[in-house]
């Protein structure tokens, strides 16, 4: 675990822009399987979190549709919510950051971190952007 005052701007970043942060395995097990949309950010202390991640969710929900719910877990602190999270998204591997889509609890999108790491947050986000175009 990363020590609390580490973190702390990090997640207030994305609580800043409309997130809920899940810090239980039952909070993340009534959030995600509900009805709706829900969009899910495994938040991180890594660089591409800060550059690339964070900035794509905070702007692709600013834009005309988005999900019904927004939540985010952090890696490598509350670990039953984020292992909760990660089983919802097989199946892929775990990955910080990452992003992952739901529809009616079924996992519709997902962004792992390969495909944040080196692009753009605007590329990222105008991907988000199609996909709660799709489905919200």
């Amino acid at each position: 675990m990363y020590p609390e005052y580490l973190v702390a701007p990090m997640r207030q970043e994305l609580v800043d822009a409309g997130f809920e942060e899940l810090k239980s395995a039952d909070a993340v097990e009534s959030a995600i399987p509900s009805e709706g949309t829900v969009f899910v950010v495994v938040n991180s202390v890594c660089g591409c979190a800060a550059a690339n991640a964070r900035p794509a969710a905070k702007a692709a929900v600013k834009n005309g549709k988005h999900p019904d719910k927004l939540v985010t877990v952090f890696a490598g602190m509350e670990k039953d919510a984020v292992d909760r999270a990660r089983q919802y998204m097989l199946p892929y591997p775990p990955s910080s950051p990452a992003m992952a889509l739901f529809k009616d609890g079924q996992l519709v999108h997902m962004i792992e971190r390969h495909m944040i790491e080196g692009r753009p947050a605007q590329m990222i986000a105008d991907n988000l952007v199609a996909a709660f175009d799709e489905y919200c």
